[in-house]
């Protein structure tokens, strides 16, 4: 399926399940949690078909830890790749970090050093993920709080050299970009133009917690106008692709992110028409 087939979506979560299935939201396609549905069977399995049968899907993980020296998770990934054969995602994704090591599990998006030859262990990874999965993955741009003394290049070098090298996709999230540019003091318009425009299949965008010096990603808060304006921004660079509002807590009624989403529209178009005058 291509970016531009899935329009506007949002992340699926339980407190919408009802409206979801009893209404018809303006909203194109959801987003799931990979992790909140490997268990065989039980309501959430059972929710998600059901929405699935009605909307198309994408799985995003938290939990890959692909940037991680600890050995792949094959078990996790053997859970992945039957609930992707079960509910058909138009594509499955998961973050460009490391979240533990030695089986300990951080419960964090970790950062990992720029360089070359964490380029070359990742993109070995990805492709033995690949390889397992049976089809190409996108990995995701996190927010991040510090940075490593080692790094050789820049963030947006990285993560395109990984795509390419790896042969993956990306998504880009439009509130990291901006999240990281404010607390490492990169420019974020910068990002947009030097990563590699087809490798792109995916947009967030979420909230976050301005705390004056620095910003924390939260994901529970509505998308703020700088924000919107980075995403406008991307439009022009990267065209009419999929995108989605994240909202992970203080989450608002069904129809309030609704109305969100129909603002990402009214941006999306205003941009591809300056795209292509």
């Amino acid at each position: 399926m291509t970016p531009e087939a899935l329009g506007f979506g949002l992340g699926l979560r339980p407190q919408h399940y009802d409206e979801i299935l009893s209404g018809s939201p303006r909203i194109d396609w959801f987003e799931a949690v990979s992790e909140n549905y490997l268990v065989p069977g039980g309501k959430p399995l059972q929710m998600l078909d059901r929405v699935r049968e009605r909307y198309p899907v994408v799985l995003h993980g938290v939990s890959m830890s692909i940037g991680s020296t600890d050995p792949l998770d094959r078990e996790y990934l053997k859970q992945l790749k039957a609930l992707a054969r079960r509910i058909e995602p138009a594509w499955v994704s998961d973050h460009l970090c490391w979240t533990g090591m030695g089986k300990q599990n951080l419960h964090d998006l970790m950062p990992l050093p720029y360089t070359a030859e964490a380029v070359r262990h990742v993109a070995g990874r990805v492709t033995q993920v690949q390889d397992i999965l049976g089809r190409r993955i996108l990995l995701e741009n996190v927010s991040s709080y510090l940075t490593y003394s080692s790094s050789e290049m820049d963030e947006w070098q990285f993560l395109a050299a990984i795509a390419e090298e790896a042969d993956c996709h990306i998504l880009l999230d439009i509130n990291n970009i901006y999240v990281s540019a404010y607390n490492h003091g990169f420019d974020a318009e910068t990002y947009l133009e030097r990563v590699p425009a087809h490798r792109v299949r995916q947009f967030h965008l979420a909230g976050h917690d301005n705390c004056g010096d620095y910003i924390i990603d939260t994901h529970d808060a509505p998308v703020i106008d700088a924000v919107w304006d980075l995403y406008a921004a991307a439009v022009r660079r990267f065209g009419p692709v999929a995108t989605m509002i994240e909202r992970d807590d203080n989450i608002p009624p069904l129809a309030e992110l609704e109305a969100e989403l129909d603002h990402a529209r009214s941006i999306g178009r205003a941009a591809l028409l300056r795209r292509a005058a």
